[in-house]
């Protein structure tokens, strides 16, 4: 009887077993549909044992998995009863437990969100509230604030007067286009840590953060200036009465610095106490901005139709300091006659008019002018570009004076005189940071309801407005304002006003109160922005150096990072400057905007699939533009700044890159490697290289033991020695089974493999591969590295060790076959004999020789080689000797002269010997040995015959013995036939006797066999091989015995499968009483040249 299924949920159920208590949470439960309905469900209220077809325990507070709104999403996880109500996606059940079904997921994805968490009190983040600033408050008004700020109030009249209009207009215009780029969402270290890695983004987030520091003391400083200067003169603790020139500016320098130091105190403590208190200033700090512009603008209004009354005083075409003097004449007439005024006084030694009075005095007559004549009054065209040198005074325009040149400056406190030096460079260094606050909206980020619309459209309209405010502002002050007064930087000539001041309406208080906020307003800002960027990079981990800074108040106040940032900007306070701490930030801004913008092109030029900017304007040539502007802007500013700026970065690039935390952020620079890579690839396939540009590509064959350690760890020394020159590497293993049964082994392997290569320090890339045997898997190998045209020349593998034991036996025929590979795939072959004995990267050889013996030539493999073992300081102090062998007709002097001279064009060093070889008898332990190894090689070959292996030799000889099958002969196989797998490889081969007959098949069985090997004869081939083996061998020991290592031509093995055992045979003869031995097989190709 069929029956449905009724679900249960019992929820925040706790059950007890014999292990204890379970994890709480919520289980779902099939159950019979009639245990739900009428009896049954009275059963089940009086039951404590219920039968249940399917029940899904969900986990509640238990550990829970990853928080990813992608895989293993705990949300998910609830909504497994909806994915196991129905049998329509049953096809799917062994993919719910990791991957949940789209339904239960759109919800998550639609929330999700990778900005990072923005400047929240810890009282905020506890409710949970949802971001919800949006385009005015949270990106436009912000970097408004930022971006009006000291260097409006402060200098922007001072560089409309020392630059020209035009030459300012060109100043802003080229800064304004400078920082117009368009942002992603997120934080500018966010975006360049994720565009451009963890290295390029920890070393210019910590530029900008930097940069965001000084401009802190920028504006600390613009706000004392403002107190000591403007609002309250008689404050300053190093009175500047009657000090002159260098006195004068170093009380002032000095004054800075005290009260820098207690303002940044003072605003250390607020940003300590919270961070609440500075965003409820903030609206008021942007207010007083608001205001002070304002009132800038209907001063200038106001200037069209009544100008403001603000004398100047000049004295020839001099502009006089206008403090301790009431009247703007030398003389004034009054009742009693002519009377000298307090100018007279300051200029000569006595009231009286016979007094002796200074040259330019005398000579130059006393003008007051109108300071302000008004924006109609047409003096904008005598507003030309001008440069300034430190300790000259300011002529004024249309002011004609007499003077001496040869003459000294005298009386210099009497006037108005430039403080520094200027010149258009230095002017767009100090006007730069006034533009540097757009990053004021994506730095918030994380408040902001929708940061990929509010971002883009907030800071473009706030670039928008300032830079219209800004143009507007030089060609404005340029029309109102008379150029003495412009170039009066602390207004000294009108009554120690404050410049801009004088135009505002109605009355100078608005701006001077007004910057007086904004620059604190500004200054706090950037103590609270500075300090969790510090704190998001410590974070991070990606600089070891920095992580203490990651820890703050247990509400996340980042108290270490404020700590560090206040001594930052102490330094900068004690610089003392204002004109000198702005192009220091000039730079660390620049050269963050210049990443930026670099970022942005970056991801566009490589199509990069995440990269979809929602802006529709975008295009990469913007970005490109302003990188290109930045770096201009740079070393404009200042070169030797940017210089500095550059090795500061560099030197945290290379110290994240040596000593940083691994990072994987999917950055543009992993992109641009790849299309990198893929076009060198491309041009790889164009041909092959030219031998001048031949290097030993190797690959490396290990073998692994059962716990997947390498049994040849002196295989990859020996590698990190060959690779001096450089090129490809590739380490590779074999593993027997199949790929499905054997990953995680596989996989262990390959870990294994790195870290091998990461202790030899061997730079390249290891694989592995299974397959049903290592002899298919190790030819896998050889056929499959390497990608188009960088693929592997050249094979390293290891002698087989214990080949003479009968258990070896697979492994010295899979060496044979992979000999033969090697040469039909025109590979070069090294083989080193006695890999254990070979010295380690850590040992070092102080004298010995390296013997090369070329017996035969192989496209130049054993020249080459020892050239590049000699690059690596194991084997730099060992010489290089090459030996040839002459036979009876050649000619051995004539063959010496000719290698020296082989020599000498490849520029190898060497000592050459020529070993003469006369033609002898063979000796009779010659055939003693030939005839114990084909006794041997019989012997093994009964011994190792496997179960199959013997019931096909039994098979073979019934039919051999069987009349009544002619159809299927009795013959010896091919090699064709022969050249089986491994595990079912049938040796059917056997020695033929002198006489040419074949021998009988051996049997295993019949005691013939076994007297028919001890009664066979030597091969005369097998004798002859066997004799020029134990030659050599004689001659290299005489010669080698104490050499370092031996290099010498690996025999090629027989065409045929007959004499495989044989073959290994003649290389151990060749090779014996050697401590290291390098066997090597050309590839059939040359690799050296004469031509560099």
């Amino acid at each position: 009887m069929a029956h449905g299924c009724g679900i249960l949920a019992i929820n925040n159920s706790v059950s007890q077993s014999k292990t204890g208590p379970r994890a709480r949470g919520s289980a779902i439960c099939c159950l019979p549909q009639e245990m739900l309905e009428g009896e049954g469900a009275n059963e089940m209220a009086h039951s404590t044992t219920l039968k249940v077809d399917v029940c899904l325990f969900l986990p509640g507070d238990s550990n829970p998995k990853e928080s990813s709104p992608f895989i293993n999403s705990s949300d998910a996880a609830t909504e497994k009863t909806q994915q196991y109500d129905g049998k329509n996606m049953a096809l799917f059940e062994e993919e719910m437990d990791t991957s949940p079904m789209v339904s239960s997921l759109l919800s998550s994805l639609a929330n999700y969100s990778n900005l990072p968490q923005g400047s929240k009190e810890h009282e905020e983040a506890e409710n949970n509230e949802a971001p919800q600033l949006g385009t005015l408050m949270g990106v436009y008004l912000p970097c408004i604030q930022n971006i009006f700020g000291v260097i409006l109030f402060l200098r922007m009249t001072w560089l409309v007067g020392i630059g020209g209009v035009i030459g300012t207009f060109v100043i802003v215009f080229m800064c304004c286009t400078t920082v117009s780029v368009v942002h992603s969402s997120g934080g500018s270290y966010y975006m360049i840590s994720r565009s451009l890695g963890p290295e390029f983004g920890g070393a210019v987030g910590i530029c900008f953060y930097l940069g965001t520091t000084y401009a802190g003391a920028m504006y600390i400083l613009g706000a004392i200036e403002l107190l000591l200067i403007y609002i309250v003169p008689k404050a300053a603790i190093f009175p500047l009465e009657g000090l002159e020139g260098a006195e004068a500016e170093a009380a002032l320098l000095n004054n800075m610095r005290v009260y820098g130091t207690i303002l940044l105190t003072s605003m250390a403590t607020v940003v300590f106490v919270g961070v609440k208190y500075v965003n409820k200033l903030a609206l008021v700090f942007l207010a007083c901005v608001i205001l002070s512009i304002l009132a800038v603008y209907a001063g200038v209004i106001k200037t069209a139709m009544d100008p403001p009354v603000f004398p100047v005083c000049v004295l020839g075409n001099r502009t006089l300091v206008w403090k301790t003097f009431d009247v703007c004449a030398k003389t004034i007439e009054t009742a009693n006659g002519t009377v000298t005024t307090q100018l007279w006084q300051m200029f000569c030694d006595s009231p009286f008019l016979n007094a002796t009075c200074d040259k330019y005095f005398v000579a130059n007559n006393v003008t007051e002018i109108q300071g302000i004549p008004g924006v109609t009054s047409g003096i904008l065209i005598t507003c030309l570009e001008t440069t300034m040198t430190k300790g000259t005074s300011f002529p004024g325009a249309k002011m004609e004076s007499v003077e001496d040149q040869d003459d000294p400056l005298t009386n210099a406190n009497r006037y108005v005189l430039a403080d520094i030096t200027s010149f258009f460079t230095l002017l767009v260094g100090i006007y730069f940071p006034s533009v540097t606050g757009i990053m004021a909206g994506s730095n918030r980020s994380g408040d902001l309801r929708d940061a990929q619309k509010s971002i883009p459209i907030g800071t473009i309209a706030a670039i928008t407005t300032t830079s219209t405010v800004y143009m507007s502002s030089v060609v404005l002050f340029g029309a109102c304002i008379e150029g003495v007064v412009l170039r009066d930087k602390f207004g000294e000539g009108v009554h120690g006003n404050l410049v801009i001041g004088t135009l505002a309406w109605p009355s100078p208080w608005v701006i001077v109160i007004g910057s007086f906020f904004s620059t604190c307003g500004a200054g706090l800002q950037s103590l609270t922005g500075a300090p969790r960027l510090m704190q998001a990079i410590a974070k991070d981990g990606i600089v070891p150096a920095l992580r203490i800074f990651g820890h703050g108040k247990a509400n996340g106040e980042p108290t270490w990072s404020l700590l560090l940032t206040a001594c930052i900007c102490e330094s900068g306070i004690l610089i003392a400057s204002l004109d000198s701490v702005a192009p220091i930030l000039s730079m660390f801004f620049l050269m963050c905007y210049m990443f930026v913008n670099l970022a942005c092109a970056l991801q566009t030029l490589l199509r990069t699939p995440n990269w979809r900017p929602r802006f529709k304007f975008y295009h990469w040539t913007l970005s490109f533009l302003g990188m290109s502007l930045c770096l201009t802007l740079m070393f404009l500013c200042s070169w030797y700044y940017a210089i500095v700026a550059m090795v500061i970065a560099g030197s945290i690039y290379k110290y994240i890159e040596f000593a940083g935390a691994e990072k994987e952020w999917g950055d543009g620079i992993r992109g641009l490697s790849l299309s990198a890579a893929r076009y060198a690839l491309m041009r790889l396939e164009e041909g092959p290289p030219h031998t001048k540009n031949w290097r030993p590509q190797l690959l490396v064959l290990v073998s692994t033991d059962a716990e997947q350690s390498v049994e040849q760890p002196r295989l990859l020394s020996l590698t990190n020695q060959l690779k001096a020159g450089k090129g490809l590497t590739i380490v590779g293993t074999a593993l027997g089974g199949t790929f499905l049964n054997n990953y995680e082994q596989a996989q262990r392997a390959e870990q294994a493999l790195r870290k091998l290569m990461e202790t030899e320090k061997v730079k390249g890339f290891c694989q592995v591969t299974v397959s049903s045997n290592l002899r298919d898997a190790t030819s896998h190998l050889l056929q499959a590295s390497g990608l188009g045209g960088l693929k592997h020349n050249a094979v390293l593998v290891s002698w087989p060790r214990n080949w003479k034991q009968g258990d070896e036996h697979q492994h010295w025929r899979n060496f044979i076959e992979l000999v033969r590979e090697t040469t039909v795939a025109n590979l070069a072959l090294l083989v080193p004999k006695n890999i254990a004995a070979f010295p380690s990267n850590g040992e070092r050889f102080t004298e010995g020789h390296i013997d090369v013996w070329w017996i035969v030539h192989d496209g130049g493999m054993l020249m080459l080689l020892p050239f590049l073992l000699r690059q690596h300081k194991v084997w730099r102090k060992c010489k290089m000797r090459i030996f040839t062998v002459a036979q009876m007709d050649d000619n051995s002097i004539q063959m010496k002269k000719d290698l020296t001279t082989f020599l000498y064009h490849l520029r190898i060093d060497a000592m050459v010997e020529v070993v003469e070889m006369h033609d002898s008898d063979i000796s009779a332990y010659t055939y003693e040995k030939t005839l114990v190894m084909e006794q041997r090689s019989q012997m093994l070959k009964q011994i190792n015959l496997t179960k199959n292996e013997r019931e096909r030799e039994v098979q073979l000889i019934h039919d051999n013995t069987t009349p009544a099958s002619p159809a299927t002969p009795a013959t010896p196989l091919t090699p064709g036939e022969g050249a089986q797998s491994p595990g079912e490889q049938v040796q059917m081969t056997w020695t033929e006797k002198c006489d040419g007959e074949p021998a009988k098949p051996p049997g295993a069985a019949t005691p013939e066999g076994i007297k028919d090997i001890f009664n066979m004869k030597p091969n005369h081939s097998n004798v002859r091989r066997m004799h020029t083996a134990l030659r050599l061998n004689e001659v290299i020991v005489k010669k080698s015995s104490e050499a370092k290592l031996v290099l010498l031509n690996m025999p090629g093995p027989p065409r045929n499968r007959t004499g495989d055992e044989n073959y290994m045979e003649f290389l151990e003869v060749l090779t014996e009483g050697l401590n290291r031995v390098l066997l090597v097989r050309g590839g059939g190709r040359e690799v050296i040249t004469i031509y560099s």
